[in-house]
């Protein structure tokens, strides 16, 4: 199985057990959590803690980076969605993070 270009992070860590063969549960009993409440992040339903993004970074021996800019995306992604002017607003964001870089130093 190929692994798409644009995925969610739910997508990208059922990507990563999938690709191990790992069943739910055994994935879940390594993080310390229900089977169903990885089943519900793998689905985008529940959100991850930054420990949990850790301990699946660990575990499946993934640069804990990607995780973070697969989760972090997403909630930007899901915040402007429904947006008429979603790009825009993405454009007006990246010229503030670059003037609030510049000016908090």
């Amino acid at each position: 199985m190929a692994l798409k270009k644009n995925v969610t992070f739910g997508e990208l860590i059922r990507f990563y057990r999938e690709e191990s063969n790992l069943p739910l549960r055994v994935v879940a009993k390594f993080l310390s959590i229900d089977h169903s409440l990885l089943g519900k992040i793998e689905r985008n339903e529940r959100h991850p803690t930054k420990e949990f993004i850790s301990k699946i970074a660990t575990y499946y021996k993934v640069d804990i980076n990607d995780l973070n800019k697969a989760y972090l995306s997403d909630q930007i992604a899901y915040k402007i969605l429904d947006e008429v002017q979603n790009i825009e607003i993405l454009k007006v964001a990246e010229n503030k993070i670059k003037y609030l870089t510049k000016h908090n130093k």
